[in-house]
């Protein structure tokens, strides 16, 4: 709605990502202070803000940007094709992120909210204030979700009401495929290699829909691959946890 209303891609983009700040507020101040288990007050928060985004979209399914420059059109004054533009722009951001992440969290306040999602009983018997940091976790958490959703809205070239259903079940998936893959990580190449989950998530599906899969059979064909991905950690716990006879140790020579 701010493009549509003439103001910067730039702009636009922060705009949407304060959004999200105020809806892991309200998730936040759901959990800590009304005790609501932290699952069931991000489905409330998401069910409220059904009606509120049909409000700012003023109560239209979706809503076009055919002709409104985005962030996406500024790549695209640097001379590059439309898909490139897409490819620099999308990285740009995402190292963008991740740099601004990985530098917070190695302050004392990203400490404490690290040890907090650790071992918040420890974390509280430090003298950190435990509800806090839920708090900024959830809302950083939920403005990283609405810089997404800016970005996918830029993307399509429009921004549709019901675009975010499902999404949490596929960006699980990514984040599966990245911890089976790439483990040990320091915290800024794991919340790249996240990113690189998702990419692979993608490029599997869109494999899975190259074998003539009917236009019918896509929701089956997405959640088969989505069993397939969840299901991938169980294929890499150590052979006594599975009940293997063999003594792991013994093997090393």
């Amino acid at each position: 709605m701010c493009l549509i209303k003439g103001i910067n891609p730039i702009l636009a983009t922060i705009a949407a990502f304060g959004g999200g700040l105020v809806a892991g507020l309200v998730t936040g101040l759901l959990n800590t202070k009304l005790q609501i288990p932290s699952l069931l007050a991000g489905i409330i928060t998401m069910t409220g803000l059904y009606s509120i985004t049909s409000r700012v979209m003023q109560n239209a399914a979706n809503v076009s940007l055919l002709g409104k420059n985005t962030i996406f059109t500024i790549a695209q004054n640097w001379g590059l094709s439309r898909n490139n533009a897409v490819i620099v722009m999308g990285a740009l951001i995402a190292l963008l992120v991740v740099g601004l992440l990985v530098i917070f969290f190695r302050t004392e306040i990203g400490l404490a909210m690290r040890a907090t999602g650790d071992n918040p009983e420890m974390s509280a018997a430090n003298g950190i204030k435990t509800q806090g940091m839920k708090i900024l976790g959830y809302m950083i958490s939920n403005g990283c979700i609405a810089l997404s959703g800016a970005l996918l809205a830029q993307n399509n070239g429009f921004a549709d009401l019901n675009s975010g259903v499902g999404t949490i079940v596929i960006g699980l998936a990514s984040i599966i495929i990245a911890e089976v893959l790439l483990r040990n990580l320091s915290i800024g190449a794991r919340m790249l290699s996240l990113a690189l989950g998702a990419i692979i998530y993608r490029l599997i599906l869109a494999l899975v829909f190259q074998m003539n899969v009917e236009p019918s059979d896509a929701k089956l064909a997405s959640a088969l691959v989505l069993v397939v991905c969840l299901a991938l950690p169980n294929f890499h716990l150590p052979r006594n946890l599975k009940g293997g006879s063999k003594n792991v140790s013994s093997t090393k020579d």
